[in-house]
């Protein structure tokens, strides 16, 4: 295998990979919208924050599974998806290309090549009490998930990921109650992301006014989708966006990258 040491590379693998994605929900009128530090590095530095060395979007629910079932992975992409393989690590789907190899400290050995983050985007109840409720469901949830699926304890608590490695539960199991707990049907004033990677606290919850169209972006030197109520999502989730972060909160993530 050869290192991928140049940023610039990565990214240029990673910008292909969302491109593929662009094609194919143009031509299947699936509706997906650059998202998180994606879409604040488009709006901030018409591309990526200068740190940054990932792309994530959002697919509002329905798109997100016709997605999954319509695309057909042609040999150098491949979804990635709880539902698609067993012991996947992750609780959202990702778009791979499979001629790399990428080597996470969180993932401990399970296989993967560099990729773009897709999560759907959900309806929550509007009520902070309710949707408080479903964030300590859903995180105890994934806690449990996590412990049966990690090779090493993922908690400060030996006693606690022994209790919950040993519960007579499922990881398929545990996918479907995840699943009946953040898949709602019914239209709701507010969406969030309720993967694992989601907002911690109820404070990432925002209107769904801001989702109900695409707007195209400029990202890199070519053109994306995005939502529409933009500027009301990215002040939800960081304020003051236009500000820059303090020196010691701008952080890449921990990977290795290589070519097959």
């Amino acid at each position: 295998m050869k290192k991928i040491t140049d940023i610039k590379e990565l990214r240029s693998i990673q910008l292909n990979i969302l491109c593929e994605i662009h094609k194919f929900c143009t031509a299947h009128d699936i509706t997906y919208f650059l998202s998180s530090g994606t879409l604040l590095g488009a709006v901030r530095h018409k591309g990526y924050i200068p740190w940054d060395d990932d792309l994530d979007i959002y697919m509002p629910r329905a798109s997100y599974e016709r997605f999954l079932q319509q695309y057909h992975d042609d040999g150098r992409y491949r979804i990635y998806a709880p539902d698609r393989m067993k012991k996947y690590f992750y609780t959202f789907a990702k778009l791979v290309d499979t001629s790399t190899r990428l080597v996470e400290e969180e993932t401990q050995g399970f296989t993967i090549g560099v990729y773009v983050d897709i999560f759907p985007l959900d309806y929550i109840d509007d009520d902070p009490a309710v949707q408080q409720h479903i964030f300590d469901k859903k995180k105890l949830l994934y806690k449990i998930r996590r412990c049966k699926i990690a090779k090493s304890n993922p908690l400060r608590s030996k006693l606690g990921y022994c209790c919950y490695k040993m519960l007579p539960v499922t990881v398929t199991h545990l996918e479907k109650m995840i699943y009946r707990l953040i898949a709602t049907s019914s239209p709701t004033h507010t969406v969030c992301n309720l993967t694992e990677a989601g907002p911690l606290t109820i404070k990432g919850c925002f209107p769904a006014a801001d989702v109900e169209r695409q707007v195209e972006i400029e990202f890199e030197g070519r053109k994306f989708m995005t939502m529409a109520g933009y500027d009301d999502y990215l002040t939800h989730t960081y304020g003051d966006y236009m500000k820059l972060p303090p020196v010691e909160q701008r952080v890449t993530h921990r990977f290795e990258a290589y070519w097959l």
